[in-house]
């Protein structure tokens, strides 16, 4: 790749080879983050549908209340084995009932995605609660307009009775509502970075918060797409992925042992159906790497 050009058009450059349309914003945590000289924008405005990225408005708002007194993070919450959103991984994808904290359904929902630790959660916060906390925080256009089991539902109805097969048909995806960023969960790649930069800032909530709000953001497991563009044992990425048919997002924050910390949100759609493609992931962590070294360069 010709790394004379500017990094936004090494960046859709990347997204093409991919085979993906891509939107990414990449900030100096510690900038203005009102200065173009530290930041780069593909697409930063556009409206996305954030999937499982917006777990991480709910994790947030649910550490604003623990702070505000609202809720205690210990308490315990049933989840019964019959009746969970599922998914393939955490309590979404065991059999039998758990009781566990809310900050330890909260790890998990973040860690490895679960769906049901995080619709146990919007129960308890509710989606109100997520909206007012993102608007109070200056995310004007991120919204939460349905649980990850309402946002499922959405897509067993748009499918019919052909149900998974049917997301092998360019034409099904097409109309699914759950990737319409007018019809569900949604935000920006700006929106997501000042929420990042908020957390790394302890802007987000309480400093002690903060903190636990970047453990869990580093414990996540998945380092096939943003952590893989910084393969380096001093460099740390923590992260939230989200993923549908098409659909492969990542946010997080990348930090280097010099003390420079870069908040970074790139959403792409896929124009291929198949559940795999490793390249579409991969560019997740090319396009954050690229933006990353340029916001580094001297």
């Amino acid at each position: 790749m010709n790394t004379t050009r500017a990094p936004d058009a090494r960046i859709r450059a990347a997204f093409d080879e991919a085979g993906v349309t891509g939107y990414l914003h990449a900030v100096d945590v510690d900038s203005d983050m009102q200065d173009s000289r530290t930041q780069i924008s593909v697409g930063a405005d556009t409206l996305v549908a954030t999937s499982s990225v917006h777990k991480l408005c709910l994790l947030v708002t649910l550490y604003r209340q623990a702070a505000d007194g609202l809720l205690d993070l210990t308490e315990q919450i049933e989840s019964p084995g019959d009746a969970r959103t599922g998914g393939p991984t955490g309590l979404a994808a065991m059999l039998d009932p758990v009781r566990m904290s809310m900050r330890d359904l909260a790890y998990l929902m973040m860690s490895v995605s679960d769906n049901a630790a995080a619709d146990l959660l919007f129960q308890r916060v509710g989606l109100a609660a997520v909206n007012d906390a993102m608007t109070t925080l200056g995310l004007t256009r991120t919204l939460a307009t349905q649980t990850v089991g309402e946002l499922f539902a959405t897509i067993a109805e748009d499918t019919g009775q052909a149900g998974v097969r049917a997301l092998a048909d360019p034409q099904v995806v097409a109309r699914l509502r759950a990737l319409d960023p007018t019809r569900t969960n949604r935000g920006t790649p700006r929106d997501m970075t000042r929420l990042l930069t908020a957390i790394w800032r302890d802007r987000a909530c309480p400093p002690e918060y903060c903190a636990a709000l970047r453990r869990i953001l580093g414990l996540q497991v998945w380092p096939h797409r943003l952590a893989s563009g910084f393969p380096f044992d001093d460099v740390h990425v923590s992260g939230k992925t989200g993923s549908l048919p098409t659909v492969r997002n990542e946010i997080g924050v990348v930090e280097y042992p010099d003390g420079g910390r870069y908040a970074v949100a790139v959403f792409t759609r896929a124009a291929s159906t198949a559940a795999t493609l490793p390249a579409a992931d991969a560019v997740i962590g090319t396009a954050a790497r690229i933006a990353v070294e340029a916001l580094r360069a001297p």
